[in-house]
């Protein structure tokens, strides 16, 4: 008999620890509420842009030696002020 499974909460490698992420409000856009975009815009090598069904929340561009977990969780932060303070962070258009 197995024993059911429980799914693993995600887990990222720092400096040999382990961090628990969790990106609860790009999980909730990628679930239908909106999109996430990861990846090259023109000339910017690396963005991450939220926007839910009406308006852009976040575009971010990702610094020098910045990881992709470290510019996910800036960009679950942006959105959530942009949810709950009204605070659009705007790092492409300016």
């Amino acid at each position: 008999m197995r024993k059911a499974m429980r799914p693993k909460k995600p887990v990222v490698q720092k400096n040999g620890e382990r961090l628990d992420i969790r990106l609860k409000n790009i999980d909730f856009l990628v679930k239908g509420n909106g999109d996430v975009t990861i990846g090259r815009i023109g000339p910017i090598r690396c963005a991450a842009v939220a926007a839910d069904e009406d308006r852009q929340l976040a575009a971010l561009v990702r610094r020098p030696r910045e990881s992709l977990q470290d510019l996910l969780a800036r960009l679950d932060g942006a959105i959530k002020q942009a949810w709950e303070n009204d605070v659009f962070l705007d790092e492409i258009n300016g």
